[in-house]
């Protein structure tokens, strides 16, 4: 029983972070249109996923939320969905996939330390070395992979400054909300938290949408917007309360090594790519890693 609970966090963050890759690629080319600003693109994303988990919400048992808890989930919200959505949609025009990539790798290792710190996750040998591996994978993925030199998109300190916020707001949310994660339901607690990032940027997302001239949107915007709304948010911020159920919180994190495996995935289907040997090896590496990390003693067996 226990090793299928795991199986099943495992797969949930599989996915959450594939989808997250590919969104990569859907928010570069939403922000780069100019139709709608960060604030509005997030405002719409939590208004539409958290619409859904309201939705859902009502064909279940009625839960409640505790007083005391209302607000652990509001700074979840917080940290969770505002400040690491906000940060990723402003920095996404300032900085190429790759940096992108790059810089994402880093979440892991902050986890490593918020968790040994907020719920005494001991830092093993094992899992240093785990994370390491995965992290030296990446890079060696990137550093071998087919890059445009003369793409218009170029990194800027801004987009690297405001990716390593959101890193680090995501670990914190991994880190310390798994045990108020543990006491609700996967759709009470997203519906709350979707609530109250929705009111947070309720006066500028409902300015901008008033004066939106929505003629301008082709059928390819709306449904990259459509992608971003159901499966960027929704789906992804419903599965991962499932692995933080499930594994720890530095193995969640560690997920966010396969975004930019899924990138080079695509651009091999579209054939911009190819695949080889050292994309084979840097994949084994992240995987390796990932599978240290899970193995290694923990005082928190979940």
């Amino acid at each position: 029983m226990i090793l299928r609970e795991k199986t099943l966090g495992h797969l949930a963050c599989f996915i959450a972070y594939a989808i997250f890759g590919i969104n990569i690629i859907v928010c570069k080319d939403l922000t780069a249109s100019r139709l709608l600003s960060p604030i509005a693109l997030f405002f719409i994303r939590s208004l539409g996923a958290g619409s859904l988990f309201w939705l859902l919400s009502l064909f279940r048992p009625k839960e409640k939320v505790e007083k005391k808890d209302m607000g652990k989930i509001l700074m979840a919200s917080l940290l969770g969905f505002f400040v690491t959505q906000v940060t990723f949609l402003v920095a996404i025009p300032d900085i190429t996939p790759m940096d992108c990539s790059i810089v994402s790798s880093l979440s892991p290792i902050y986890t490593m330390f918020i968790a040994a710190y907020a719920l005494k996750e001991p830092i093993t040998w094992r899992k240093s070395g785990g994370v390491l591996i995965s992290f030296l994978g990446i890079i060696y993925l990137i550093l071998n992979s087919v890059t445009s030199s003369g793409g218009a998109t170029q990194t800027h300190l801004q987009g690297i400054l405001l990716m390593v916020l959101n890193g680090l707001a995501f670990s914190l949310y991994l880190g310390l909300f798994k045990p108020v994660i543990q006491r609700y339901s996967i759709i009470t607690f997203m519906k709350w938290i979707f609530l109250f990032s929705t009111v947070m940027t309720l006066p500028w997302g409902c300015l901008e949408l008033i004066e939106l001239d929505t003629s301008r949107f082709t059928g390819t915007y709306l449904s990259e917007l459509a992608f971003l709304i159901v499966c960027s948010t929704f789906i992804t911020y419903f599965l991962i309360p499932v692995g933080q159920k499930r594994i720890r919180p530095t193995l969640v994190s560690m997920y966010s090594y396969v975004q930019p495996i899924i990138a080079v995935v695509i651009s091999i289907c579209i054939g911009m790519d190819s695949l080889t040997w050292q994309k084979v090896l840097a994949a084994l590496m992240v995987f390796g890693g990932v599978v240290m990390v899970n193995y290694s003693k923990s005082a928190n067996p979940k």
